[in-house]
């Protein structure tokens, strides 16, 4: 019996399923003791790939508002009278907010209705929008010279009315000649913003400057008034000798084919004005400049009669540029000039001076907006990352900016695509 039973048994528990078990492998991959070999290809390549990605910014991954719509202000839903009359019923009389309100809106009505008057009386000025003929036509060409970080853009923008320079705290932001043009009446001036000029000890400029610093020197004659413009509160605080030799240079001798003007700039952070006549008188003995100008082009100080007297310098002849529509190189240039500008404003030390920037893209889409696409080319892998920041932090932000700009630049939609890479 007791065979027969252990019999049964066997053959119940053969016929029974079994349950699934580790296999070997999955054992050994638990429970073995060595490091398990794992397929590092595929890891790296997904690492690069998001690198890549973090390292271009393309605008159309932004929620933008389009330039045509804008943010409607909320607005009361009640009635002021109806305001005014119910308060007036449970208070019994006008509350201190309500008559300062009224007072206020009476002010401004006066206030517009006198703007209205005056310009009501005024002459229109026909000459800003009829087309003037060639025969009538007043052109200038202006260069702007100076040491770094005098002020040369920030003059060159007021002037034009726009940006078309890059404007930064930080020395040589100008790397090339910029153009910037104001057309008013009949007459039209060039304005040639350069880079900043030095000369060492022994009065002549650095043999050292690149090719674009010397095409600036090379070019100083060329213009029909040359500006030479600096830092007066600077002059004051911590004087250059370098920089009073290029003014002392450049105002050596008269040029019977050019004119020469000597303006002192930044005079608004200059807190004793009396400080600026010492200035004026220290300078005041140099043949070489027709006119001294205490400017500030930041601002505007001075700058209304500067350009006076520039428009009176005007020749009788053609205009170069076309007053009513910006060309596509001067666009291209300004595009170039704001992305530099906020590259200047965000990556620090030397590295913006080693980045090699170009326009790869320009193109005008159907609905009127212009897909522009520029690269940032570093010489090393670790600058690099800094320009990109944490998961395209940086480059992001230059991006946003630079492109909020250039929308406000040219009236239209941008679609900016920012690309880093390494030489």
């Amino acid at each position: 019996m007791k065979a027969l039973r252990g019999l049964r048994a066997l053959t119940t528990l053969s016929s029974k399923t079994q349950k699934p078990h580790l296999t070997s492998n999955l054992l050994y991959r638990f429970y073995a003791a060595q490091p398990q070999q794992q397929d590092h290809s595929t890891t790296t390549n997904s690492l690069e790939d998001h690198e890549d990605d973090d390292a271009v910014f393309d605008s159309s991954q932004f929620a933008l508002p389009s330039m045509g719509t804008s943010p409607v202000p909320d607005q009361p839903t009640w009635d002021r009278e109806y305001r005014a009359k119910a308060d007036r019923t449970i208070f019994g009389e006008e509350t201190q907010k309500q008559k300062s309100e009224e007072d206020e809106r009476k002010r401004r009505a006066i206030v517009l209705a006198k703007a209205l008057l005056e310009a009501a009386l005024q002459k229109p000025d026909e000459e800003e929008d009829m087309p003037v003929k060639e025969e009538d036509q007043r052109s200038l060409s202006v260069g702007i010279i100076g040491a770094p970080n005098a002020g040369k853009s920030s003059l060159t923008n007021y002037v034009v009315g726009t940006k078309v320079a890059a404007v930064s705290r930080k020395t040589n932001t100008t790397t090339h000649e910029v153009l910037g043009v104001m057309t008013k009446g009949n007459t039209q001036i060039c304005f040639f913003d350069t880079p900043g000029l030095m000369l060492k000890s022994s009065g002549y400029p650095y043999s050292d400057m690149r090719a674009r610093v010397e095409s600036a020197w090379s070019s100083v004659g060329l213009y029909d008034v040359l500006i030479v413009i600096f830092d007066v509160h600077r002059h004051l605080s911590r004087p250059d000798s370098r920089v009073v030799r290029l003014i002392e240079r450049m105002g050596a001798q008269a040029h019977p084919k050019q004119k020469r003007v000597l303006c002192m700039n930044k005079v608004d952070l200059v807190e004793k004005k009396k400080d600026l006549l010492k200035v004026a008188e220290e300078f005041k003995d140099l043949p070489g400049y027709e006119r001294y100008f205490m400017i500030s082009g930041l601002k505007g100080s001075g700058v209304k009669d500067l350009a006076q007297f520039l428009m009176e310098q005007a020749f009788k002849r053609p205009w170069d540029e076309d007053p009513f529509t910006m060309s596509e190189e001067v666009m291209k240039n300004i595009s170039l000039e704001v992305v530099r500008e906020r590259l200047l404003d965000h990556v620090h030390q030397e590295i913006p001076y080693g980045i090699d920037h170009r326009l790869i893209d320009w193109k005008e889409l159907r609905d009127g907006s212009l897909r522009i696409e520029q690269h940032l080319i570093t010489p090393k892998q670790s600058q690099r990352k800094i320009l990109v920041g944490k998961k395209g932090s940086k480059i992001g932000r230059i991006g946003i900016e630079a492109n909020e700009e250039l929308r406000s630049i040219f009236k239209r939609d941008v679609h900016l695509i920012l690309q880093v890479r390494v030489k």
